[in-house]
């Protein structure tokens, strides 16, 4: 049986990676890009990768072009503008497509996941987030308006952290 942790995926730098890597982590994949109206929330998911790192904790940020064409840049233009702007410490994913015929398989186990309001299916937009406990599964899916440091994430952060 394949998990999450088995999926094959690309760093940012065109390394081969897993979630394999954060096993027995929690773990918030978050589809990200740097021109959207949303993008300031980089500053809320390093704060929370700042907080609760040490304790086995990691966002892992996954640039997509999607949703208005808003992550129009190369690798290292996203790169440079994670750091320079935001200061961005968490690993970052391969430009990856989370919706329609191209979804990256991740993509499709992660939106079999339903919201708090019941509903699974498509990224509606950026900065979507999965919450993946220890076990890779994931525990929780919160749409792009939550902030990262909003109430809700941080306590199913804090649940998963202390199971």
């Amino acid at each position: 049986m394949t998990t999450l942790y088995d999926i094959p995926l690309r760093t940012l730098a065109d390394e081969p990676t897993s979630l394999g890597a954060y096993r027995g982590s929690v773990v918030l994949v978050v589809n990200v890009a740097s021109k959207c109206g949303l993008t300031p929330q980089y500053s809320g998911l390093e704060r929370i990768q700042k907080e609760y790192g040490e304790r086995g904790f990691t966002v892992v940020g996954v640039p997509c072009n999607q949703f208005g064409g808003q992550e129009p840049g190369s690798a290292d233009e996203i790169a440079t503008f994670c750091s320079a702007t935001y200061g961005v410490s968490f690993p970052m994913l391969a430009k990856t497509e989370v919706n329609g015929a191209g979804r990256d398989p991740l993509y499709t186990e992660l939106t079999r996941t339903a919201d708090a309001a019941g509903e699974a299916g498509d990224v509606q937009w950026n900065f979507e987030k999965f919450l993946i406990g220890p076990d890779g599964t994931v525990a929780a899916r919160f749409r792009p308006r939550t902030e990262p440091d909003a109430p809700e994430v941080v306590a199913a952060i804090e649940r998963l952290l202390t199971a």
